[in-house]
């Protein structure tokens, strides 16, 4: 009884909450660096994989909040190319959530189905061992006729792979043209690049919150996040709540006039 006058409390003050933001100009699109699951681990001494699973309930609630308040997009960086350098039995037991995770959006309580969230794998998928990529496929597949929200979930990804990646794409699609074109004519236009983006499900993210206090990029979204704030708050990301996502957006709501006179320039 008490945990749910609890929970239908704080549904309570999100909602007056949201209804405050809503005044003023909201982000359709949210995308997370979730950094520290290892450094949480180790504070609270806990084996490493323990930090991952706990930084996972973090992302549900954050996901939560995010749909909540209507932001259409959200993006998350779950598995960055470098990571594979990292010890095999730990690249192994992240594959393992990650895998388990990705099954779990299937289920029919999920996130992405309370939500009507279509999800989207986003990297060199290539990478990725078989049971992984056919779980990817197969989440994308049963999601594709959600339209409420979008999820990219950046795995087996970096931006430096992406737009290399998009590169090749436009220079093959582009390949009769070049013998037939003389030295000085322009061939290759941002728009050809931004085709051929993984990126092209989404448009730029609004805001990206990377937790842990850090404010790299970390190679995530270089070519999208010319104009967009980034949020660092002094937490690691299994200890992140509703209230950094709300101090993003009013920082977001400040900096607006700002941010559009920039993407209108750009």
């Amino acid at each position: 009884m008490t945990r749910r006058v609890y929970f239908g409390l704080g549904s309570f003050l999100r909602r007056v909450i949201y209804s405050v933001l809503s005044v003023g100009p909201l982000p359709r699109h949210v995308a997370f660096i979730m950094d520290g699951n290892r450094r949480y681990a180790k504070k609270q001494d806990l084996q490493g994989g323990v930090g991952h699973r706990v930084g996972f309930v973090a992302l549900m609630n954050m996901l939560k909040y995010c749909y909540e308040l209507n932001v259409v997009y959200v993006t998350i960086y779950a598995f960055s190319i470098e990571n594979f350098k990292r010890k095999p039995e730990e690249v192994q037991s992240t594959m393992q959530l990650i895998l388990e995770k990705i099954e779990g959006l299937l289920e029919e309580e999920s996130i992405v189905n309370r939500y009507g969230v279509r999800v989207h794998f986003i990297g060199n998928l290539k990478l990725l061992s078989k049971p992984i990529k056919l779980a990817a496929e197969r989440a994308m597949n049963a999601t594709a006729q959600n339209s409420k929200a979008v999820l990219s979930i950046c795995i087996a990804y970096t931006s430096t792979d992406e737009i290399v990646h998009a590169v090749e794409e436009t220079c093959l699609e582009k390949r009769d043209e070049f013998s037939t074109t003389d030295d000085n004519e322009t061939l290759i236009y941002v728009a050809d690049i931004e085709k051929h983006v993984y990126m092209g499900v989404a448009p730029d993210p609004e805001i990206i919150i990377r937790s842990s206090g850090e404010t790299r990029l970390s190679n995530f979204l270089l070519w999208q996040s010319a104009t967009s704030i980034l949020s660092s708050p002094r937490v690691l990301w299994p200890e992140i709540g509703f209230w950094h996502l709300v101090q993003a957006i009013i920082e977001f709501q400040r900096n607006f006039a700002f941010l559009e006179k920039k993407r209108k320039q750009s």
